[in-house]
This record gives structure tokens, C-alpha cells and sequence, in this order.
């Protein structure tokens, strides 16, 4: 985490988020454990399985967390921008999905190195 960086706006950390996932290994757990958690989410609801939304953390946290402390050997941003930190697990989910997270990761790249967050 940026020393002491205190994050105003949701897309100005994204793009920290972006960073702290450079590794593609790291993303495809993150990938993972949020495709986990949608569909236990939508088939908890459906069977009504209540066991399946208590797993949601274990999935999406197991994965990440996994992605982290292995290979990427940084602090998940969930212990200091909880909220954030899960909108741009779905937000990195939705941008793997479309393509378009190699853009993404380049112009938060360049604004990191700018300091312009």
C-alpha cells in the first residue's frame, strides 16, 4: 500500500488495486474466487442452501488471500479499504470477462507512476 495513501474515490483505487495484481496467477485466483462467490450467491438464492452463502467468504477471500501472501507476497488491500477492495474484485472480474483488463492495468500503471491517484 502506498505509505500513508489515503484513497478519496472508488476509481482512484481501482487503480492501486490494479497494481497490487500484477501477477497473472494472483488475477486468475481473484478470477476464481469471485466466480465462486457469484455462483454460490445465485444458486444459494435458487436452492435456497443457506450453507452456500455462508461459504462466500471462504471462496472469495481463500483464493485471493492464496494470490497474495504466495505469489504476490503483498497485504490484501481488504485489511485497510474493505468496501473498495471487494467493489474492485468485481469491478477486475467484469474487466478480465470483456477484455479489457490489459488497458486497464496499463493506464493504472502510468497513473501510479505519475502519482496521478
Amino acid at each position: 500500500m502506498a505509505s500513508g495513501k489515503k484513497y478519496r474515490t472508488f476509481w482512484s483505487f481501482y487503480q492501486y488495486y490494479l497494481t497490487e495484481h500484477g501477477d497473472v496467477k494472483n488475477r486468475t485466483l481473484h478470477f476464481i474466487g469471485t466466480g465462486l462467490v457469484i455462483a454460490c450467491l445465485i444458486t444459494g438464492i435458487i436452492l435456497r442452501n443457506w450453507w452456500l452463502i455462508a461459504v462466500i467468504p471462504f471462496c472469495g477471500y481463500g483464493f485471493a488471500w492464496v494470490g497474495h501472501f504466495f505469489i504476490e507476497k503483498n497485504k490484501p488491500a481488504t485489511f485497510t479499504y474493505p468496501l473498495y477492495s471487494l467493489g474492485s474484485d468485481f469491478v477486475m472480474f467484469w474487466h478480465i470477462i470483456t477484455g479489457q483488463l490489459p488497458k486497464k492495468l496499463e493506464e493504472a500503471k502510468k497513473a501510479i507512476n505519475n502519482n496521478n491517484v
